[in-house]
């Protein structure tokens, strides 16, 4: 068993800042050596990955929100972050927390982000 529960998300304005967070829970998941991400899903797209990193915090992103997210992980709390900065409309979506483990990947409920004026 495995759960992930996202929280942070909400309404934000254009150039606002949001921070995300994913707890991960389950006997079937160590933390500490599973990769996690973050995606996203807008009305009518497909599921894109936004932010992903390795159990040794080896860090990617897509190429949409270099330079404005981070993500990170608190291994002692069991949880993954997404700081998000310079918040755009196109930004807004569900954002579902993904954790790897083995062949599997495990998704959360998700959360949704708004940027609207």
């Amino acid at each position: 068993q495995v759960q992930l529960v996202e929280s942070g998300g909400g309404l934000v304005q254009p150039g606002g800042s949001l921070r995300l967070s994913c707890a991960a829970s389950g006997s079937g998941i160590i933390f500490s050596t599973s990769a996690m991400g973050w995606y996203r899903q807008a009305p009518g797209k497909q599921r894109d990955m936004v932010a992903a990193i390795t159990s040794g915090r080896s860090t990617n992103y897509a190429d949409s929100v270099k330079g404005r997210f981070t993500i990170s992980r608190d291994n002692a709390k069991n949880t993954v972050y997404l700081q998000m900065n310079s918040l755009k409309p196109e930004d807004t979506a569900v954002y579902y927390c993904s954790a790897r483990v083995g062949v599997f990947n495990y998704w959360g409920q998700g959360t949704q982000v708004t940027v609207s004026s």
